[in-house]
């Protein structure tokens, strides 16, 4: 019997890995320049967890998730994503405690049950960076900074960042309530899980959009935006996140329907879509989460972050043709002759 990898995973042999290599060490190389400290959580946490905090809604918590009992009936789930784990263990460990905001990342695996293709697989590498302790606009601008100055770093050209802004509590209510009267009236016009999404949580309705059959992506271009129904607040903190990203050169395009696909998200949302074709592009996606940490039993803390596919960005190298530097040379190779002092060399070296 031949055993083999399972579905939806992938090995790094040791020929891909000068290129692995080049991209995580970009990433803690900018991250420790920005000030960010290194954090590692278990790869299972507790289901509630993701739960409560990705919206019982979610594709995530609905369709994704790697969820077992343990010996003693204790519901965990292999951790589908990185941001909810980091802020639970900054709660736990009395982190707003310290001087804030606390500038943490790992570089982690993840688990999702999907649909295996080139960039998606059942377990993944993911960059997981997170500011957690300041609501300052400015933190949500150096983090898309950050991530900008990978690709160029890398050599990535070919890839375009999406921007967005989904309010907050006191402004949101008004536009969900707006954006299920417009559902309603429509329903006619939308797919089935667009109307189950439409039931269950009607922001999602705008997960994976380009996706969609083409009549539902026409009729969700005429529903309502949540820029319409911004509070003066979440404005102007939007309009500081924007000009802080002109005055660092990082362009973007607005696109009111971004949503992310978390519940979790607050105000500022973004995309890096890189070079691939499909539905698959997105190569790193954030925003800013707010009352994440309350959420799951901390303090009221905000907080902001993203996380970054290791293995799209690697896809994204070679769609470009970047090859990753060659070795360096051996200075010197020590050959021993049969009978030779074998040993003693070794304890030398």
């Amino acid at each position: 019997m031949k055993i083999e990898r399972p579905r939806g995973t992938h090995d790094i042999v040791p020929a891909e890995m000068p290129a692995w290599q080049r991209v995580t060490g970009e990433i803690e190389r900018l991250c420790a320049l920005y000030g960010y400290r290194r954090i590692q959580t278990p790869v299972f946490e507790d289901t509630a967890l993701f739960a409560r905090t990705s919206g019982e809604g979610s594709d995530i918590v609905q369709k994704e998730m790697y969820t077992f009992s343990d010996r003693s009936h204790r519901s965990l789930t292999l951790r589908p994503e990185g941001t909810a784990p980091i802020c639970r263990a900054y709660a736990e460990h009395g982190m707003h405690r310290e001087p804030q905001p606390q500038k943490l990342y790992t570089i982690a695996t993840m688990y999702r049950y999907g649909a295996p293709g080139r960039g998606r697989y059942r377990e993944h590498w993911q960059a997981s960076v997170e500011a957690i302790g300041s609501d300052d606009p400015a933190i949500d601008a150096e983090l898309i900074q950050l991530y900008d100055t990978v690709l160029r770093r890398l050599g990535v050209t070919r890839y375009h960042l999406e921007l967005n802004s989904i309010g907050c509590r006191a402004c949101r209510p008004r536009y969900l309530e707006a954006l299920a009267a417009w559902l309603g009236r429509n329903r006619a016009r939308l797919d089935d899980d667009t109307r189950a999404k439409a039931d269950t949580s009607p922001l999602r309705v705008f997960d994976n959009l380009t996706t969609k059959p083409a009549p539902v992506q026409a009729a969700l271009a005429e529903a309502p935006t949540i820029g319409e129904s911004l509070c003066e607040e979440c404005v102007e903190r939007f309009a500081t996140v924007r000009a802080d990203l002109d005055a660092t050169g990082v362009r973007y395009t607005l696109v009111p329907t971004l949503v992310r696909g978390l519940d979790y998200y607050s105000r500022t949302t973004w995309e890096f879509i890189g070079p691939m074709a499909n539905e698959n592009s997105t190569i790193s996606g954030g925003g800013r989460y707010d009352y994440l940490v309350e959420e799951i039993g901390g303090p009221p803390t905000p907080g902001v972050g993203f996380g970054a596919g290791l293995e799209r960005l690697a896809i994204a190298l070679e769609e470009e043709g970047i090859e990753p530097p060659p070795a360096p040379p051996l200075d010197a190779f020590l050959a021993v002759e049969p009978g030779g002092p074998r040993r003693d060399v070794q304890r030398w070296l």
